[in-house]
């Protein structure tokens, strides 16, 4: 199965850091994957999303106009990419810094107060992983512990400090995307 996703935010939200992850956990499990960043003229706060593809095929294109699924972690990002989510695809929507309600049926949407939870988990710095696990959780495009075991890879060696409460933050999220697939999949 094809995963088309998508993460959008403001730049040092670590949009960029969880589309590379999500990459690396793909290649470690012998995937085919691509990932295309994209990021606003802004040095900092400006707008960032990435897209990355995970396949059992090879990729035929590395960009999509309809993910399956989509993570978004601002209000601005909210408005611009949720009327793109593909028909029955998943929205992760950061309620911490999103008021904003989803307006589409055909999703699934997953509100989390991603940054209210890193928080809790003791970093504020890890919401955009606990998004991530939530979209891993749910779609089973990569499993947590390929997540997790990517981390060295993405995080730069003065951070690996910050392993441990990475990997709590995927795993929160992951806990969360599981328990809203399993009720998705009572609904049916």
């Amino acid at each position: 199965m094809d995963h088309e996703i998508m993460m959008a935010g403001f730049g040092g939200q670590g949009i960029m850091s969880i589309g590379q992850l999500l990459t690396y956990a793909a290649m470690r499990e012998g995937k085919k994957v691509s990932y295309v960043p994209a990021y606003g003229p802004e040095m900092r706060g400006g707008t960032a999303n990435c897209t990355v593809i995970v396949s059992d095929r090879y990729v035929g294109s590395p960009l999509t106009s309809a993910p399956t699924g989509m993570i978004v972690m601002s209000p601005e990002s909210m408005a611009k990419f949720q009327p793109v989510v593909r028909r029955g695809g998943c929205l992760v929507v950061n309620t911490s810094l999103i008021d904003e309600k989803a307006s589409r049926r055909d999703i699934e949407v997953i509100e989390v107060p991603a940054n209210k939870l890193a928080t809790e988990l003791g970093s504020d710095r890890v919401a955009s992983m606990v998004a991530l696990g939530v979209l891993a959780g749910y779609t089973g495009a990569v499993g947590i512990d390929h997540l997790a075991a990517s981390l060295k890879k993405v995080l730069p060696s003065h951070r690996h400090n910050l392993i441990p409460v990475n990997e709590k933050a995927l795993e929160a999220g992951a806990a969360i995307g599981r328990e809203a697939r399993e009720r998705a999949a009572v609904k049916v």
